[in-house]
């Protein structure tokens, strides 16, 4: 191997976020082209990650760092929200048994590559693409820290809109209830702002109930005049509790023991 060639690895090494996968797009962006790649995966420095990516040889890539290419390297604006954004801030603490999912929110329209596979990253990935805060797309967001790279993800107050824009479809009534119970210390300027840009009617019906329901007392700091809550009823289960103020059919049980 020539100089030129051995300092060209040990830069593309040395550069490498441990536990991430490189897009070869973005590599090839970065001066290494196929052929090059080829070369170094024959000799053991990197291996395939699936179609159109790789990794080094030896390491580990979990979901987080396959989010991270995705943000940083190919700019997809996509990140995990709802439920695991609340998992990853110490939020939700009622964890399901079995295979852990991710829950990722993307823009409408935007395509994963193929490279992106839960099965690869030992998860199941559960992505929604939605269009929830058209006024405000960069508003409500935080960062987790990995070893050697950080991830953008939704902050607690935008997570439990989204964990609640999947109530009661992906995600259960009665689960939502218990997270947002944990919620006393949302920062009620971040909520008023959301609630103002969120296009979803049930979202922010449901959001309101359930923190009043908790008791929780950043509510009473917000501005509910600004907010277009809608007309008319909204079922979000069918047979339940009629909440007259929100005017939303919600289950019976969990609901009254929140309430009492």
């Amino acid at each position: 191997m020539s100089d030129e060639k051995r300092s060209k690895i040990n830069r593309l090494v040395s550069q490498w976020p441990r536990g991430a996968p490189a897009a070869a797009s973005y590599l090839n962006t970065k001066g290494f082209s196929h052929d090059l790649l080829t070369q170094y995966k024959k000799s053991g420095w990197i291996r395939s990650f699936g179609r159109g990516a790789y990794i080094l040889s030896g390491d580990r890539v979990e979901w987080p760092g396959a989010v991270y290419a995705l943000q940083s390297q190919l700019g997809l604006n996509v990140h995990p929200g709802g439920k695991t954004a609340l998992e990853l801030k110490g939020y939700a603490h009622y964890l399901p048994s079995g295979n852990r999912t991710i829950f990722l929110y993307a823009t409408q329209g935007l395509i994963l590559p193929t490279w992106f596979k839960g099965e690869r990253l030992g998860v199941e990935v559960s992505l929604t693409r939605t269009n929830l805060f058209p006024a405000a797309p960069d508003l409500g967001f935080s960062e987790v820290e990995e070893k050697e790279f950080s991830v953008r993800i939704s902050a607690p107050e935008r997570a439990a809109m989204e964990m609640l824009h999947l109530v009661p479809g992906t995600v259960g009534f009665d689960e939502a209830l218990l997270i947002m119970e944990n919620l006393a210390t949302l920062r009620s300027e971040t909520v008023q702002r959301l609630l103002q840009a969120c296009r979803s009617i049930k979202v922010k019906r449901l959001f309101l109930a359930m923190a009043e329901r908790h008791g929780h007392p950043w509510v009473s700091e917000l501005d509910l005049s600004p907010f277009d809550l809608g007309r008319g009823k909204r079922m979000i289960v069918p047979g339940g509790r009629y909440d007259k103020k929100y005017r939303i059919t919600v289950p019976i049980d969990r609901y009254e023991e929140a309430a009492g």
